[in-house]
């Protein structure tokens, strides 16, 4: 997609499509109050074309609510698309991120390649934040997961330009018009990883698609296998990896900025499981296609790492990806197995199934080894998280406060939602082992605070943040503003948890 911002007047632009949002500014609270839409733009031209559809009553601008007029008298556009998003009191700029996407999504199906974007004329959405957002919005919503379609017609929006009319620092803008075309496209990167199926996915091939991208962007990377779990004692990373004919990849990315010689280090970790048919605790067959997502923790990883690399934040940053088949093989571990992780802690296998916390317990090890002072992990962890939160929020833990406060601040720029889940000493009684030190699963009850226990030991008393992005690194049917399919999901949050450093 070629991407512009333009400073040019609305009515003047020519192009196939000119998409303008509007708002209801209704604020009575009675049930027969009529909604009151509004074009969020001062052009005079604009507003006259869409005035008879506004007055009309048939359009209330609802959020991501779109209607489109042919041949709008008076502009220089072809078509007219008005985008809602809903009451104007409640407008925030990741509604302007989502009505991008809507835009761009309502473009596509109809041949139009070519789209024009006006940023919205209200204070408190008008600045750089909702040009990057709108940007972000574009690009997520042109990516489509029908890779392998033998007849696949592209249908991507060619040319998108963010008309920015109005405004003032245009040096502010371009900026962050610039930070949210690498904001985005790293997000598709990582959508990109997880929508591939695991036959053309491997965690070899993982590992070459890291190197391809650390490359392209300037980080340091190295791609370990067998024989560097053996030798840093990997034994819950390789357990997991034993049983598959696939070797495992250990994704080393290190992001150095210049002059920074001290202060945090932060590690990235990253569960890579490429596919995970839950081992000798073999899954059910219904829906076990979707286990192809199970490297979306680490994948986000690799997508912000990206992003890092081209932002150029001030601070030191190691990533860390365990990729691996969990596979059933003869070679597979086994329920009541004991292995040995790199710290020297022995884990008692109860389920096979729970495998993305073993290879992440060796990650985190030896991302402190290499010099973490603080780690924050991403995983497609448990379906209790799911249960919990359903496809609304992903679950966050911390053992530290401060991290934590940073991390939720993050929220507030990125637009990801998040919900603090608990930790603490009646979830760690229940992973507590007989014959080791601890088991990889704690029964029924409170899943995802018991795997997150789990991590907590790994992590020991280095500020730590674990994301269970399980419930929303898919998206199960599609929205206005994306398709159906890989989110990308974390990748916005763990950016600005860094950039906070």
């Amino acid at each position: 997609m070629k991407t512009t911002l333009s400073f040019a007047n609305l009515a003047g632009i020519e192009t196939e499509l000119l998409a303008v949002l509007a708002a209801d500014t209704q604020t009575s609270k009675a049930s027969d109050a009529k909604p009151e839409p509004v074009l969020l733009t001062t052009d005079e031209a604009v507003k006259a074309a869409a005035a008879a559809l506004l007055a009309s009553g048939e359009y209330k601008a609802g959020a991501n609510e779109t209607a489109l007029l042919h041949g709008p008298a008076g502009l220089g556009a072809k078509r007219l698309l008005i985008v809602g998003l809903g009451k104007q009191a409640k407008a925030t700029v990741h509604g302007v991120r989502n009505a991008a996407g809507t835009a761009v999504r309502f473009t596509k199906p109809r041949g139009i390649r070519e789209l024009v974007l006006a940023l919205p004329e209200l204070e408190a959405i008008s600045g750089p934040g909702s040009v990057r957002a709108a940007v972000e919005g574009a690009l997520v919503g042109d990516f489509d997961p029908d890779t392998y379609r033998s007849d696949r017609k592209d249908q991507s929006v060619q040319s998108f330009t963010l008309a920015a009319t109005g405004n003032s620092d245009q040096d502010a803008l371009q900026a962050a018009f610039a930070e949210g075309m690498i904001v985005g496209e790293s997000q598709d990167f990582t959508r990109s990883l997880v929508n591939e199926p695991g036959n053309k996915l491997t965690p070899t091939i993982l590992g070459h698609r890291a190197a391809e991208m650390a490359a392209e962007v300037g980080l340091k990377v190295e791609v370990h296998s067998t024989e560097k779990l053996h030798e840093l004692k990997m034994g819950a990373f390789w357990s997991v990896a034993q049983g598959s004919e696939e070797p495992p990849a250990l994704i080393v990315l290190r992001y150095e900025p210049e002059g920074v010689v001290d202060g945090p280090v932060l590690g990235l970790v990253g569960k890579g499981i490429t596919f995970d048919t839950g081992g000798i605790s073999i899954k059910p067959s219904d829906n076990m296609e979707k286990m192809k997502y199970d490297m979306a923790g680490g994948a986000a990883m690799l997508g912000a790492m990206r992003a890092i690399a081209l932002l150029k934040p001030k601070v030191r940053v190691i990533g860390v990806v365990c990729a691996a088949e969990n596979m059933p093989d003869g070679k597979a571990y086994k329920p009541g197995d004991v292995e040995t992780a790199m710290s020297g802690k022995t884990i008692e296998i109860i389920n096979t199934d729970a495998e993305g916390r073993l290879v992440l317990a060796d990650g985190l090890s030896y991302a402190k080894q290499l010099g973490a002072t603080h780690l924050i992990d991403a995983a497609t962890l448990t379906g209790a998280c799911v249960v919990a939160l359903g496809s609304a929020n992903a679950g966050v833990f911390s053992n530290d406060d401060e991290s934590y406060a940073k991390f939720d601040a993050a929220l507030a720029t990125s637009g990801e939602k998040f919900w603090r889940l608990p930790l603490g000493e009646e979830y760690a009684e229940q992973i507590k082992s007989d014959i080791g030190d601890i088991k990889n699963t704690g029964g029924r009850w409170g899943g995802a605070s018991t795997a997150a226990e789990f991590l907590k030991v790994f992590a020991e008393d280095t500020p730590w943040i674990h994301l269970d992005i399980a419930g929303m690194a898919w998206v199960e049917e599609a929205k206005p503003y994306i398709a159906k399919g890989p989110s990308g999901v974390a990748v916005r949050s763990i950016l600005e948890w860094v950039r906070s450093y």
